[in-house]
């Protein structure tokens, strides 16, 4: 899947919660969402990586629990990225590109 089609099904998913809850997404939600989100990333890899409690959680559950969290974080950055009209692989390629190896 590319990344344009991966942000247009994650904003189907998005949309619709909003709607089913009622709430409106807007340039402050989406900033405050994605930082929700990397508080959770924060909190499953401390867990995992023993300098948190694993409140009962085995080691299965907190692999799951980081590679989860890791897929809202990119799922919100796609989000508001939309929402602002950014188009991520042109500024991926204009910003991270230029120091590929195989491009020098």
């Amino acid at each position: 899947m590319d990344l344009r089609r991966l942000t247009d099904e994650v904003e189907a998913v998005s949309s619709a919660y909003a709607r089913k809850h009622g709430f409106t997404r807007d340039a402050t939600w989406f900033l405050l969402k994605l930082q929700e989100e990397v508080g959770e990333l924060t909190q499953a890899f401390l867990m995992r990586s023993g300098q948190a409690r694993s409140k009962g959680r085995s080691p299965r559950e907190l692999d799951e629990g980081l590679r989860a969290e890791l897929a809202d974080v990119l799922a919100h950055v796609l989000l508001m990225a939309r929402h602002h009209g950014v188009d991520l692989e042109a500024e991926i390629d204009r910003k991270w590109m230029p120091w590929h190896p195989g491009r020098r």
